[in-house]
C-alpha cells in the first residue's frame, strides 16, 4: 500500500469530565485495533484540568507493536495544541507525497474523539474541529450538544412522538429548598432516578426511593452539571442498540443488560464483573424489528451521524401489574464506550462487523460526511 493511500488518524483521549478514566482505557484498544497498514497514527491527550499533549509515550508504544501498549494510556506528553498536530501532520503528508498542503495527493487526516461526557462529547470539540476544517469521526455540533444534554434529548424525542419514560428537568436554582423536588417526586412517584443532564457511564446517577433521598441526590448531581433530570424507574429488562451510518444509518442486533446490581451503574459497567451482556437479546422478531426500527428514529430526530448507542427499557408490565408500555427510550450516546468488550463494538461483531473493520467504517464515514459538508463552506471571492 503507498503513502498516497494512507489515512493520518489523531486519536484525542482523557478529558476534563469524569469520565476521564474511561477514554484513557478505550484509546488504548482503538490504538491496537488500527490498522498500521492503512493508518499512520498520532495521540493528543487531554489532561483533567484541560491541558492539551502530545501523547509521545503512547505513541512510543504504538511503535514497539500493539502487545506494547497498556490497557490504560496516561493522560500526559509534551503540552501542544490540536493545531499543532494537524499542521506537522499536514506538512510530513505532503513531504512524503510530494504534494501540497491539503493538496489531492496529501494524505487525509481524521480526528477521532474518544472523549466521554462534557468537553469533548457535547459539540465543544467538534465545533473546535469544524472550525479547523478536519474531518473527525461521530456526531455534528447539534447532534452531539442534543444528544449529550438529556433534558433537550428528551423534550426532542417527545416532539418527535417517540416513547419515552416520564421526567422532570430542574435547573440549580429549582433545586435549593426542595420544593421543586418534592412536587417532581409526586408526579414521578418512587422510587426515581436522579441524574446529571448532562453526563454518561451512570456518573452521578442515584435511585433514589424517599424524597430524602431524592433531594440529596439531586444536590450531588449538581456537583456535575446544573441542570438535573428526575426520572420514573422502570419495571422492564435494558436493551441497547448500535448505530452506524450518515445519511442512510443502519442498526445492529439489539442486546440486553442484565445488571449485577440493583441498577447498571458505574462499578457494574466498568469495575466489577456481575453485569450480563446478552448478544443478541432473547426477544422476538416482531420485537427485534421493532427496537432497531425506534433505535433509528432516536438517532435522525437528535441528527447524530457516524455513531451511537441507543438505550431502551422494555416494560412489558408494570411495577403495578398493569399492561406495560413496552419499548421506551432511555438515552443516546454518540460516543459510547468502545472496547472490545464494550457493548456498541460487541453488537457490531454480532452483525458481521469486527472492531477494527468498524474503526475502518468510522474513519470513512467521518471523510464522507466532511467532504459532503465542505461544500457548504462559505469562502472569500
Amino acid at each position: 500500500m503507498t503513502s498516497r493511500s494512507r489515512t493520518h488518524v489523531i486519536v484525542i483521549f482523557g478529558g476534563e469530565s469524569a469520565e476521564h478514566d474511561v477514554s484513557c482505557v478505550t484509546a488504548a484498544h482503538v490504538l491496537r485495533a488500527l490498522d498500521p497498514e492503512r493508518y499512520d497514527v498520532t495521540t493528543v491527550a487531554i489532561s483533567r484540568s484541560g491541558e492539551w499533549m502530545l501523547a509521545e509515550g503512547a505513541m512510543a508504544a504504538l511503535a514497539r507493536g500493539r502487545d506494547a501498549l497498556p490497557e490504560r494510556l496516561e493522560a500526559s506528553g509534551r503540552a501542544s495544541s490540536l493545531g499543532e498536530v494537524i499542521a506537522s501532520a499536514a506538512r510530513t503528508a505532503a513531504s512524503d507525497t510530494g504534494a501540497t498542503i491539503g493538496g489531492a495527493g496529501a494524505a487525509r487526516t481524521v480526528v477521532l474523539p474518544l472523549l466521554h461526557g462534557p468537553m469533548g462529547e457535547d459539540g465543544t470539540v467538534q465545533g473546535m474541529l469544524d472550525l479547523a476544517h478536519v474531518a473527525y469521526v461521530g456526531a455534528g455540533v447539534l447532534g452531539s450538544a442534543v444528544s449529550m444534554d438529556k433534558t433537550t434529548t428528551k423534550r426532542v424525542l417527545s416532539a418527535e412522538g417517540i416513547a419515552q419514560p416520564n421526567f422532570v428537568a430542574l435547573r440549580e436554582d429549582d433545586v435549593v429548598g426542595g420544593r421543586a423536588i418534592a412536587t417532581a417526586v409526586a408526579r414521578l412517584g418512587l422510587p426515581l432516578f436522579v441524574k446529571p443532564a448532562n453526563m454518561g457511564s451512570s456518573v452521578g446517577v442515584t435511585k433514589a426511593k424517599s424524597l430524602d433521598e431524592a433531594v440529596v441526590a439531586a444536590r450531588a448531581a449538581l456537583t456535575y452539571d446544573e441542570w438535573v433530570l428526575l426520572e420514573e424507574a422502570i419495571t422492564g429488562r435494558e436493551i441497547e442498540v448500535a448505530v452506524l451510518g450518515n445519511r442512510e444509518p443502519r442498526a445492529s442486533v439489539a442486546g440486553e443488560i442484565v445488571p449485577g446490581r440493583e441498577f447498571y451503574d458505574y462499578e457494574d459497567k466498568y469495575i466489577g464483573d456481575g453485569a450480563k451482556l446478552l448478544v443478541p437479546a432473547p426477544l422476538s422478531e416482531s420485537q427485534a424489528h421493532a427496537v432497531r426500527d425506534m433505535a433509528l428514529r432516536v438517532f435522525r430526530a437528535v441528527r447524530a451521524e457516524g455513531m451511537a448507542r441507543v438505550d431502551f427499557f422494555l416494560e412489558e408490565r408494570r411495577a403495578d401489574g398493569g399492561s406495560g408500555r413496552g419499548f421506551l427510550c432511555n438515552e443516546i450516546n454518540t460516543i459510547p464506550g468502545f472496547t472490545p468488550i464494550s457493548m456498541y463494538p460487541k453488537l457490531w461483531q454480532a452483525s458481521g462487523l469486527t472492531y477494527p473493520a468498524l474503526l475502518d467504517e468510522l474513519i470513512a464515514l467521518a471523510l464522507e460526511r466532511h467532504d459532503r459538508r465542505s461544500r457548504f463552506r462559505t469562502t472569500a471571492r
